[in-house]
């Protein structure tokens, strides 16, 4: 059914490029079960809630609950075969969700034991992203993250291997899991290494951590984008440097309330920081646990933060222009919004 809310034009309409989803945690729950039990793997029964629940993964537990969640969900991905079928279905989903661009981060260490190495592991998703893109028509690129609560070197090794597909699919590198641990500084090194050989910065920060995190990321990693960065809000000077950079802040609103960053939707600072020049592309983050697309994040903003289809579409202008996709894409994709905004929307006529 489309999606257009109390008023307004239908949102799977809006051509989208989503450039905040994680590869485990964009699996459908019915392929979850499915090959949880072709495995016989038990799962945690909160990733065994009923179709329409959205987990809340917060506050008692923490993040360390949230990982485990995660963990326990990306243990079924066992092989080339689960890793295609993964990329596949995020294709297709991303399809019927409107988005013609999908950035998808992973980290190949958590999967290289099973997939033979780290380079082998990112040739696989290369393929398989591939062969989605060929089959759906959504374009794919891969970002490799480190995660920031292993040794710098361990990112030092990654940021040379993402180096080596520089210009083949992957497009940017990042910094991901716990923000409470290891400072952006920490890293330099390996985002240097990432960005001279022309990947996008896209670390994480400004999520669980405030403004620090956030100065960090941008000072220390140069960063092009910030996975959340939501905690900007705090400092009007640091939302003057991001909009002065032109830093993308890829804001994921369900996420952010499920892990306690904001208390409500209408509380995760979509428009204060529009308001202060600071450029917003909205993400999922994980879908599987948050029970929520990037569809149901623009129609949460317009929903409960009020925000007209002028809005949604100059949001999803700053995901396709943050986007490493390339010109002839960005160019039809913008072109698509000009034409989704100029449609008539539900039950009125175009203004």
């Amino acid at each position: 059914m489309p999606d257009v809310g109390a008023a307004g034009r239908d949102l799977t309409a809006l051509p989208k490029a989503h450039l905040h989803l994680h590869l485990a945690g964009s699996m459908r729950p019915a392929t979850l079960v499915e090959l949880a039990g072709a495995q016989g793997r038990r799962l945690p029964g909160e990733l065994l809630a009923p179709a329409g629940t959205r987990l809340d993964v917060t506050a008692r537990r923490g993040w360390s609950r949230f990982q485990r969640l995660y963990d326990a969900a990306r243990e079924v991905v066992a092989g080339p075969g689960e890793v295609r079928r993964l990329v596949g279905e995020i294709a297709q989903d991303e399809r019927a969700a409107g988005s013609g661009w999908v950035e998808v981060q992973v980290d190949p260490s958590s999967y290289a034991s099973r997939l033979g190495g780290l380079q082998p592991t990112v040739e696989l998703v290369l393929d398989a992203m591939r062969e989605a893109a060929d089959t759906t028509g959504t374009g794919m690129a891969l970002v490799i993250a480190a995660n920031r609560t292993r040794h710098p070197g361990d990112a030092e090794t990654l940021a040379r291997v993402a180096k080596r597909f520089a210009g083949k699919g992957v497009v940017g590198f990042g910094l991901s899991n716990d923000e409470t641990r290891g400072r952006p500084e920490e890293f330099a090194k390996a985002f240097r290494i990432a960005r001279d050989a022309g990947l996008l910065s896209v670390p994480h920060a400004g999520e669980l951590r405030g403004i620090r995190s956030v100065h960090g990321a941008v000072e220390a990693l140069h960063a092009d984008r910030l996975g959340h960065g939501v905690r900007a809000v705090e400092d009007p000077a640091t939302m003057a440097l991001l909009a002065e950079r032109g830093v993308v802040l890829e804001v994921c609103p369900a996420s952010n309330v499920a892990l306690g960053v904001a208390g409500a939707v209408e509380l995760v600072p979509v428009r204060e920081l529009r308001a202060a020049g600071v450029r917003v592309a909205l993400g999922a983050d994980d879908p599987l646990l948050f029970r929520s697309g990037l569809v149901d994040q623009y129609a949460a903003v317009r929903d409960q933060q009020g925000l007209s289809d002028e809005a949604l579409a100059a949001l999803a202008a700053d995901a396709v222009r943050g986007s490493a996709a390339p010109d002839d894409v960005r160019a039809r994709l913008l072109s698509g919004i000009e034409a989704w905004l100029s449609s008539a929307p539900a039950g009125g006529s175009a203004s």
